[in-house]
């Protein structure tokens, strides 16, 4: 079986890619299955990201793969405003099973991003109906991901998503990052310095008065600004500032949600219970786009007033539960109960952590940081060429068969469940390779 590029690259306007140095040189993968991608070239490509993120129980999984085949022949799209198919509300209650014990309540988006407006949307529409409608300051964190949409860049910390795009939501503030590396280089998991940080949201609200803030949105563990952890005793403390002022607290659980900590969600490895939960990603395995917001009944049960036809909240998209991201989602799901693939990711943590804690003393290695399947390794930048030295890293990589992920000049590593342990030694011995040949 061959496979031929297209022969014309260019009217694709390619997402978060330095789109002329790709075309020159193109990646191209043309199948996947478990651990591995095939290119055009036919090369096999150990996927060392799941994906972006987000196929967390790996590629071509049969329960998937058939259950979105049968989906399509049998109910391919329903309406979402006004009407329900029974996929829908079959996921949603096995979401609510797996959930925190006191998440209640999902609503469906289609990716990270309109998780994340959803729930901030969510968090302005209950303070009002609850008469509170002073409550409109959204709170984020500086080096925060929160996807792409106004919403999630205005309380996003990352200056270059934020800096070409205008004025954006006005109202917001920031808390600072918990990057401490003067303290807390190399540390295995979670740092001991940096619960301090929290306190800062404090100094916030004496600045705005609480009667004016609605949320405070943080990633339990920053993921895509090159994996920040959050220091013992930090979310604790967020969470009792944001009580003790009546506002809410949402997780960003995009990448931490679905295992990728060794245990369900973020809010359940950190033991710290959120108000509202942004998902998407391993949802459905990154198989059908679909992201969905967990709330609690307090939240939910604030819009359940008024008149009972009319509608509660103003807010919805067209492929809210689609039929067959639904489907996806709930194969998805039978996949990570059979194989127990959230207690594989805590079984695998710290064979994980000798691996990456083992880069360090090569050329450039500045940290290495590691939590659940996640990893960082950070390197030195060249001087005056920031990113290029982990943009080098990233095409050496992957002529040796690796996909990894690099964001300013940090590598992130975020395997497939399903990793095994010489999949990890691979890894680490790809890199010892990469880290010793590039400038």
């Amino acid at each position: 079986m061959s496979h031929h590029s297209p022969n014309d690259l260019n009217a694709f306007w390619m997402p978060f890619t330095a789109n002329r140095q790709f075309k020159k040189q193109p990646r191209m993968f043309v199948a996947a299955d478990g651990m591995y991608y095939t290119t055009n070239d036919n090369r096999k490509i150990l996927d060392g990201t799941a994906g972006l993120w987000c196929c967390n129980a790996g590629h071509k999984r049969p329960k998937i793969v058939e259950a979105v085949q049968k989906q399509v022949a049998e109910l391919d799209y329903a309406p979402a405003f006004q009407m329900g198919h029974p996929k829908a509300f079959e996921l949603a209650n096995r979401l609510i099973d797996i959930a925190p014990d006191h998440m209640e309540h999902v609503f469906y988006t289609n990716s990270g991003s309109e998780s994340v407006e959803t729930a901030l949307k969510i968090a302005l529409a209950y303070h009002r109906a609850r008469g509170d409608a002073g409550r409109t300051r959204l709170i984020g964190r500086e080096r925060g991901y929160h996807g792409v949409n106004f919403g999630g860049i205005s309380v996003g910390g990352i200056v270059n998503n934020r800096k070409f795009f205008g004025s954006l939501l006005t109202g917001v503030d920031h808390l600072p990052h918990t990057h401490l590396p003067d303290r807390n280089a190399f540390t295995r998991g979670q740092p001991e310095h940096g619960a301090y940080l929290a306190d800062d949201l404090e100094r916030i609200v004496s600045l705005h008065g609480a009667e004016t803030i609605a949320a405070v949105i943080v990633e339990p563990m920053a993921g895509s600004t090159g994996v920040l952890l959050p220091p013992k005793g930090y979310l604790e403390r967020l969470r009792e500032i944001c009580t003790r002022h009546g506002i809410l607290l949402i997780f960003d659980e995009v990448i931490t949600g679905f295992g990728r900590l060794g245990a369900g969600f973020g809010a359940d490895y950190f033991g710290v219970k959120p108000d509202l939960m942004t998902t998407a990603k391993g949802l459905t395995n990154g198989v059908v786009p679909m992201g969905a917001v967990f709330a609690t009944a307090e939240i939910h049960d604030a819009f359940m007033t008024g008149l009972e036809n009319a509608i509660e909240l103003f807010h919805g998209y067209t492929y809210s539960g689609n039929p067959i991201a639904a489907a996806a989602g709930l194969a998805t799901l039978d996949t990570y109960r059979d194989e127990r693939l959230f207690e594989r990711a805590a079984d695998l943590a710290s064979y994980w952590e000798d691996m990456l804690h083992g880069l360090k003393g090569l050329p450039h290695v500045i940290d290495v940081r590691n939590l659940g399947l996640i990893g960082a390794i950070e390197l030195e930048p060249i001087a005056g060429k920031p990113t290029e030295r982990a943009f080098n890293a990233f095409l050496k990589s992957y002529d040796k068969g690796l996909l990894i992920r690099t964001t300013g000049d940090i590598i992130a590593l975020s395997p497939p469940l399903i990793i095994e342990k010489h999949e990890i030694d691979r890894i680490g011995e790809t890199l010892s390779e990469v880290l010793g040949q590039i400038e």
